[in-house]
């Protein structure tokens, strides 16, 4: 069964996005309820082995990333993927403008994803950024930022697709964050399958004697130590 927009938004919509909003003030990263179904993660997963599917493979050992790979989708975009991206879209755009806000930076993000990748790809922006990732035994991810250009918007989602403690041990998503004149504080989450994992694509906002700082952020994975795992990233800003 193809998953619509109507489907995704309903799904997206079974989260407490109160509670959300405050882990990410909290952790620069939460979870969300179930965005898919096992069958749904089985599909996107066997998508891998298309490659027609993707207009880029990265091997991560070959760029010192870690180890495994990752392909970007092109821009026609498997329905689950679609739907999900526009779905979440105007449900991170509060947390965004308000983060923005903290901050005092600019919130170029208009009310539509269809208008605000208009502007990526104005600006030069206009390749896919929505990645499907695969790790076997031994495989892991450097921490990074995923930030392509100029036009960032800074929250993204991962989805796990296979079963944590089943199909794979290890390979927990990792987030560092580099705290104001303070020890650096990591968090460790095992996906769930099918549940997304909203986190900051660079940093969040941080309460300080003097108002609001910029709590630098890096996320990546670490060591799969048996099984396969593969997740998919969705990020709502195109690569240059």
């Amino acid at each position: 069964m193809t998953l619509t927009t109507d489907r995704a938004v309903r799904r997206v919509a079974d989260t407490d996005w109160a509670a959300l909003t405050e882990e990410l003030d909290v952790h620069g990263c939460a979870p969300t309820a179930r965005l898919l179904t096992p069958a749904e993660c089985r599909g996107l997963a066997a998508l891998y082995e298309k490659p027609e599917l993707f207009r880029t493979t990265v091997d991560m050992a070959r760029h010192r990333f870690g180890s495994g790979q990752y392909r970007y989708f092109t821009h026609e975009l498997p329905d689950a993927v679609a739907a999900l991206r526009a779905a979440l879209y105007p449900r991170l755009l509060p947390v965004a403008r308000d983060w923005a806000a903290r901050l005092g930076r600019p919130a170029p993000w208009p009310d539509t994803l269809d208008e605000w990748l208009e502007r990526c790809h104005a600006a030069g922006q206009d390749r896919s950024a929505q990645i499907l990732l695969r790790y076997g035994e031994g495989d892991w991810n450097a921490l990074h930022r995923d930030v392509f250009g100029e036009m960032v918007f800074p929250l993204q989602v991962v989805v796990g697709l296979d079963a944590y403690g089943t199909d794979y041990t290890g390979g927990e998503f990792l987030m560092l964050e580099q705290r104001p004149r303070a020890q650096s504080r990591g968090t460790a989450t095992a996906l769930r399958q099918g549940h997304g994992l909203v986190f900051t694509t660079r940093d969040h906002p941080v309460r300080t004697r003097r108002g609001w700082s910029a709590g630098p952020m890096r996320h990546g994975v670490s060591v799969v130590r048996s099984g396969s795992r593969h997740a998919l990233g969705i990020v709502f800003h195109d690569a240059s």
